[in-house]
């Protein structure tokens, strides 16, 4: 059976689990919706660093961004500058999950505003509205159904890659049932990490539905 101080610990890491996923879809959307503007945008340079950005990102393993600024960052510092740095694991895994993160809501965000029928741009134009206004108040709403179901199953892909921030030491559900498994020599304490996996994720799944349909009502109209 499992005792009080585990059950605190497995607690503490699912909810280390939860922050880093949340704040990485946070920030993820907020960066994610500029660079998908940057990927439609007409200016060469804007678009073209858009382009690198989620090439980059999504063409790169989560494992060796996370490396790269927790590991190498304080190193190429050191060599450039003289002065060394040490990173906070939980700062770096915000920043490498949240980076991570927008790259692929980029090209999610931009697939739902592509989606939209280019004469609804057309219509706000007609009726006085900038580009910025048309795209905050006519276009972008009308992605919100759309973006529901992706950003959902990015949330679950967040939650079960944040096992990987057990490679810069820090304590999330995977290594801590680990951990206990390891001292112990009993094998149940996965079995326990996989029935909160699946709880987190089917209520997030659960969540999402109920949005998509909330956001889809006028659409069904």
């Amino acid at each position: 059976m499992i005792n009080q101080i585990q059950m605190r610990a497995i607690f503490d890491g699912s909810v280390l689990t939860i922050k880093v996923a949340f704040v990485a879809l946070f920030f993820g959307l907020i960066f994610g919706t500029l660079i998908a503007l940057g990927r439609m945008s007409k200016n060469k340079v804007i678009k073209s660093f858009s382009w690198f950005y989620v090439w980059f990102f999504r063409g790169t393993p989560l494992l060796l961004q996370l490396f790269i600024i927790f590991y190498a960052y304080p190193i190429i510092r050191i060599e450039m500058t003289g002065s060394g740095v040490e990173m906070n694991p939980m700062l770096s895994a915000y920043l490498a999950f949240s980076l991570n993160c927008a790259a692929y809501s980029a090209e999610i965000i931009r697939a739902a505003i592509e989606s939209i029928d280019h004469g609804q741009m057309e219509a706000a134009k007609a009726l006085g509205m900038n580009y910025r206004q048309a795209m905050t108040r006519i276009i972008i709403p009308q992605t919100y159904k759309r973006l529901m179901a992706p950003i959902g199953n990015e949330l679950i892909m967040l939650i079960k890659d944040t096992s990987l921030v057990s490679t810069i030491a820090l304590f999330d559900l995977l290594r801590t049932v680990k951990t206990m498994a390891s001292a112990t020599g009993d094998w149940v304490y996965y079995i326990y990490a996989a029935v909160i996996y699946l709880f987190l994720t089917t209520i997030f799944q659960i969540v999402f539905d109920k949005l998509e349909v909330r956001f889809g009502v006028y659409e069904e109209r």
